[in-house]
């Protein structure tokens, strides 16, 4: 395969670079709203926080993983580092397996069950055991989702481990 011009790669960066900012501020954006939630006594606001979270999961949450995979599949094929040559890219796949699963799956499912209840409940959906569940995997899957999303960029600066060893 012919590889990329440089003017190709840094184009490919750059989107993978917004890809990868978006599902980080996102997550961010989640963590505030959970907390906004969890402290408020406006039922107006606690609604429009799970709302807002459903929208959230259901757009730029999934184009920002779609984007961030894709593009970091095709720096990875493109480029000499290769999907699985050095050790730090091959821990940053896993990762990457890991906000799949917690992102596109888990906060996903999480955040319509957590906004429906709220919307048809208001604010006594805190009694309701399936809401407190919901909200509770809810905020532990944005928990591990900002500590993987921050271990995958720690990864990309570092790039510790070096190169694996030919088989």
């Amino acid at each position: 395969m012919k590889p990329i011009t440089m003017k190709q790669k840094k184009l490919l960066v750059t989107a993978h670079l917004i890809f990868s900012a978006i599902m980080l501020g996102g997550m961010v954006i989640f963590l505030v709203l959970s907390i906004t939630a969890a402290t408020t006594n406006d039922p107006r606001l606690f609604e429009s926080c799970f709302a807002i979270m459903r929208v959230l999961a259901q757009t730029s949450v999934r184009a920002s993983t779609i984007g961030t995979v894709v593009t970091g599949v095709l720096l990875s094929v493109w480029t000499h580092w290769g999907l699985l040559r050095y050790y730090w890219i091959i821990a940053k796949e896993l990762l990457t397996l890991v906000a799949i699963g917690i992102g596109i799956v888990g906060i996903g499912i999480w955040s319509v069950k957590t906004a429906d209840l709220s919307a048809a409940q208001g604010m006594d959906v805190l009694h309701d055991a399936v809401f407190r569940s919901n909200r509770n995997m809810l905020v532990g899957g944005i928990v591990c989702q900002i500590v993987s999303l921050a271990a995958i960029f720690v990864l990309s600066v570092y790039k510790p481990w070096g190169k694996r060893a030919r088989a």
